[in-house]
Order: C-alpha cells, then structure tokens, then sequence
C-alpha cells in the first residue's frame, strides 16, 4: 500500500526567482517618485531639498557685501548723533597746547556709546533682514551675517573718523585762533564696540530662526500596528 502522492502547486504560486531584481507590487512606486517613473528613482531630474551648497555660498557672499556696505550709513550716522568734545588752544611761549575745555565732561564715553548703540540697532536690523530673505538659514549664511557685521563697523568707523573734524587738532587751534573752542576728531576709545554689531545680528538671527523657522515633521511616536492603516 503506497501513500497518496501529493498534487503539485499550481503554476502560478511557484516561484519566480531568478537571481535577478524581484518587481514591485502592481501600482507600487518608491515615496517621492511620480506615477509612471522608473521604480528606485527620484524623478527625472533628482532635485534635493533646498538650494545645493553652491548656491547657499554665493547667496552668503551677497549678504556679506550687502551688510559690510550698510556701514557707510552707520557711519554717517555716528558723525551726525555722536556728541561733540570741546577742545582749546593756548599759546605757551612759542608752543601751541591743545586741552579739553571742560575736564570732568563725559563727550568721549558719548561718542563711543553713540557708536555702540547704532550698532546694536544695525546688527538686528540686519538679521531680520537676512532672515526675511532666506528663513532656511544655514552656516554659510550664519558666517557671512557675522563677517558683514564686522566689516561693516570697521567701515563705519573709518567713514566716520574722514567726516568729522580734522585729525590735526593744533594746526585746527592755529586756524581758530587762540581761546576759541572747537571739536575734537571723532576718535572710537573702546575698540570692542565694533564686535556690537556682529555680535546683536548673531543673537537676533539665531533667535528668529529658532522661533520662527523651519521644523522638520515631528515622527508618529505611536505607529499604527503592522498589516492596518488608521482611519
């Protein structure tokens, strides 16, 4: 007595495996690839998400000119709102001495505070600015925005120091005459002022972009179970 030989599998449950790519399900294509695309690809032309690195460097470049340039307004600015040192001039024997008028003023801690409050204002005019034009950010920018603020102050102070008074104070006293007030040059005592700018459109910038900016999708912390799909 033999034992029932059993029936082959029908043909269309063997498999079908080759060696070669397995296709996919009827009506499947890979996420982001368009209906009707080559299975495994990203659409024709394989665009990424944002701007490639060569354009992020040459809109950081735009922002590091456009923002150094600003400084010409900053310094005019400086020149017409800093407060003005009174110095005068004596004759001693043959000599010309150039002395402030009044000893105890506080003119020389106004120009520098003049300086550092425009700054201040300019550093986060311009991140907001920045931050209007391109919200993705990125560290290109972030670079360019510290390096135009710096750029900037510097040229701003050197516009500032060429439109006020004349640097040589005694041959000004000589043009005046002898006992007549005039004002000192526009002179920037505390160097540190120039990082006020750089330093508020660092601040400002990293401020908005970590409220206002991009966020990437949070993930579903509670999948749905495997083989369902939720309503």
């Amino acid at each position: 007595m033999t034992a029932p030989l059993t029936p082959p599998p029908p043909p269309n449950e063997r498999s079908s495996y080759q060696g070669g790519p397995v296709p996919p399900p009827v009506g499947a294509h890979a996420v982001g690839t368009p209906p009707g695309a080559p299975y495994g690809t990203h659409g024709d032309h394989g665009e990424q998400d944002g701007p490639g690195m060569l354009t992020e460097v040459r809109q950081a470049a735009v922002a590091v000119v456009a923002v150094a340039l600003s400084g010409v307004l900053l310094g005019v600015l400086w020149w017409k709102l800093a407060p003005s040192v009174p110095l005068v001039g004596e004759v001693v024997g043959d000599r010309w001495l150039v002395y402030l008028k009044e000893s105890e003023g506080e003119q020389s801690v106004g120009v520098d505070g003049t300086f550092t409050l425009l700054a201040l204002a300019f550093g986060a005019l311009s991140a907001v600015v920045v931050f209007l034009l391109r919200r993705r950010g990125g560290v290109p920018l972030v670079v360019a925005l510290g390096a135009g603020g710096l750029l900037g102050s510097l040229l701003a102070w050197r516009v500032g120091i060429w439109l006020g008074p004349a640097q040589d104070v005694v041959a000004h006293a000589k043009e005046v005459g002898k006992g007549v007030t005039f004002s000192a040059p526009l002179k920037l005592g505390a160097k540190g002022a120039l990082l006020a700018w750089p330093i508020a459109a660092l601040v400002v910038h990293l401020g908005l972009t970590g409220l206002f900016g991009p966020r990437d999708p949070e993930p579903d912390p509670w999948p749905a179970p495997y083989g369902k799909t939720s309503a």
